[in-house]
C-alpha cells in the first residue's frame, strides 16, 4: 500500500486534468494489489513480527479484507460526484488511501505506540479530507472543530498509554494482557489509564458523550468525504477497541465493563432520541451512527467470544448500510445541489419506484426490520448481552431500537406518501435518477440488494467473524 501511495501520488502529479481518471483506475489496482497480497501472505495463525509490535492473524486479515472492499466501494460512488463538482484531484484518493493504510496499520498493531500511530496517521488524512473542498467555509468549520476534539481525544488516549506504561513496564499489547490477567498492579493507578484509554476509544467510535464532533463533520462535509468517514473508520474503531480493551485489558473487563455500558447506554438514548428532531438526512444518519456503537458497544459489554463475533459483525454490515445510505444521496445530487435534506425524497417511488424500494431497504435494515441484515446484527449483539445476564441491557436496547425505528420509517413515508415531490424544495427532477451514470445506479442497487441477501443468510457472515476471532 505504500509503494502504491508513492506511485500514484508521482503519477497524478504529471496528469492533465483531462486523463485525471487515470488515478482512480490506479486507486482501484492499488485496493486489489494489496487485497490479494493480504490473501495470499495472510497467516492462518497469530504470528508477530517486527519485534512483537505487528501482529498478523485470522481477525485481522479478514477485517483488513473488508476495509479493502468497502473502500473500493467508496471510490466508486465518489468518482462521478467529484468529477460533477469540479472536485475531481487526485488528492482525494490518495487521502482515502493514507486513511486506509491508518487503518491498516490499527488493525495488525501488537504495541500501543504502534496502535497511536495508526490511528493518527487516519485522523489526519480525516481531517484534511473533510476540508477537501477549500470553497467550503462549512467544511473548513467541521474540519477545525474536528482536528480539535480529535487533538484532545488523542492527547486523552496517549496519557492513558503512558500510565498504563508506567504501571507495567510495557506498552506491548500482549504482555499487557498477560499482566493484568494475572491480577498484578495497583488498581488505582491502572483506573485511572484505563479510564483514560476508554475516553480515546469512545471518542473514535462516536459514543455520547464524546460524539459532539459527528453530526457537525457529517453535514459539513461533502457527501463522498462523509461516506468515507461513516464506513471504513468504523472498522477501525472497532479494531482499536478489540486490541486494547479485549486483548490488552481484558483482565480488567470487570472495570471497564461499567464505563462502557454507560457509553453504551447513552449512545442509544441520545442517537435515537436527537435524530428524530432531524431534517438533514446526514445529520440524522450521525445521530444514527451514534445509536448504532450503542449496540456495536454491547458486544464487548457481554465479554464473550461470541459477544466480539456479533459486535464484528455488526460494524461489517453497519458499513455496508452507512455506504448505502450515503450512496442514495449521491444518487439523487446534482450540480450545486446536494439530496441531504429528508424532504428532497419527497414523492421519489412516484418518479423512481426501483430507488425508492432500495432506499426502503436501506432504512428497513437500519431499522432493524426482519429479512434485512440489520436485523440480524441487532438480534446476535442482544443475544450475546442475554447470555451474559444483562437482561436489562437488553430491554433497554429493544426499546431504543422501536423508537429508532420512527425516523427511519418517516423517510420512507416521505417517499411513499407525501404529497408533492422533492422539487418544491429544490430536490430531484423526474429524470435526475435516470440520467446518473449507470455505473453509479448499479453499485446502488448491488450495494441495497446486498443488505437483503446478508439478511437473508447471515450464517456465513457471523460463522466467519466467530471463526476467525476465535
Amino acid at each position: 500500500m505504500v509503494c502504491a501511495i508513492s506511485v500514484i501520488l508521482v503519477v497524478d502529479v504529471f496528469l492533465p486534468p483531462s486523463r485525471r481518471r487515470a488515478t482512480f483506475y490506479l486507486t482501484m489496482l492499488a485496493l486489489l494489489g494489496t487485497a490479494l497480497c493480504s490473501l495470499y501472505y495472510g497467516a492462518g495463525e497469530r504470528t508477530t513480527l517486527l519485534y512483537g509490535s505487528f501482529v498478523s492473524d485470522p481477525a485481522g486479515n479478514a477485517l483488513k479484507l473488508f476495509a479493502y472492499a468497502i473502500v473500493a466501494l467508496v471510490f466508486l460512488y465518489s468518482r462521478d460526484y467529484l468529477e460533477r463538482e469540479g472536485l475531481y484531484k487526485g488528492e482525494y484518493f490518495i487521502l482515502g488511501l493514507f486513511a486506509l493504510l491508518g487503518i491498516m496499520v490499527m488493525i495488525s498493531a501488537n504495541s500501543l505506540l504502534i496502535l497511536y500511530l495508526g490511528l493518527e496517521l487516519l485522523s489526519l488524512a480525516l481531517y484534511a479530507l473533510v476540508a477537501f473542498d477549500r470553497e467550503s467555509s462549512i467544511a473548513a468549520e467541521s474540519a477545525m472543530k474536528y482536528f480539535v476534539l480529535g487533538a484532545i481525544a488523542s492527547g486523552t488516549l496517549l496519557y492513558g498509554i503512558s500510565v498504563l506504561y508506567g504501571i507495567t513496564g510495557t506498552v506491548d499489547i500482549g504482555e499487557l494482557g498477560a499482566y493484568f490477567s494475572a491480577g498484578e498492579g495497583p488498581q488505582v493507578a491502572a483506573l485511572l489509564g484505563l479510564a483514560f484509554v476508554i475516553v480515546g476509544v469512545a471518542f473514535k467510535f462516536g459514543a455520547v458523550p464524546f460524539h459532539m464532533w459527528l453530526p457537525d463533520v457529517y453535514q459539513g462535509a461533502r457527501t463522498p468525504v462523509t461516506l468515507f468517514i461513516s464506513t471504513a473508520p468504523k472498522l477501525a474503531s472497532f479494531a482499536l477497541a478489540w486490541r486494547v480493551m479485549v486483548e490488552g485489558l481484558g483482565g480488567l473487563h470487570g472495570s471497564w465493563q461499567d464505563m462502557v455500558i454507560v457509553l453504551s447506554v447513552l449512545s442509544l438514548a441520545v442517537g435515537n432520541v436527537a435524530a428524530i428532531a432531524q431534517t438533514n438526512l446526514k445529520r440524522m444518519l450521525a445521530y444514527s451512527t451514534i445509536s448504532h456503537v450503542g449496540f456495536i458497544l454491547m458486544g464487548f459489554i457481554a465479554g464473550t467470544p461470541q459477544g466480539l463475533s456479533a459486535a464484528m459483525f455488526y460494524t461489517i454490515a453497519y458499513a455496508f448500510m452507512a455506504a448505502a445510505a450515503f450512496g442514495m444521496i449521491i444518487l439523487l445530487s446534482r450540480e450545486g445541489f446536494e439530496a441531504e435534506n429528508i424532504a428532497d425524497f419527497k414523492g421519489l417511488n412516484a418518479r423512481d419506484p426501483w430507488f425508492a424500494l432500495m432506499m426502503l431497504m436501506i432504512m428497513f435494515s437500519m431499522a432493524g426490520i426482519p429479512l434485512f441484515v440489520g436485523f440480524y446484527a441487532k438480534l446476535v449483539v442482544l443475544e450475546s448481552v442475554l447470555d451474559a445476564g444483562l437482561v436489562w441491557l437488553a430491554v433497554l436496547g429493544v426499546f431504543f431500537a422501536v423508537i429508532g425505528a420512527f425516523y427511519y420509517l418517516r423517510v420512507i413515508w416521505f417517499m411513499y406518501f407525501a404529497e408533492g415531490s422533492g422539487i418544491e424544495s429544490g430536490g430531484a427532477d423526474d429524470s435526475l435518477v435516470a440520467e446518473a451514470p449507470a455505473s453509479l445506479r448499479i453499485v446502488v442497487s448491488a450495494n441495497s440488494l446486498l443488505l437483503l441477501a446478508l439478511g437473508l443468510f447471515p450464517g456465513q457472515l457471523l460463522e466467519l467473524c466467530g471463526r476467525v476471532l476465535g
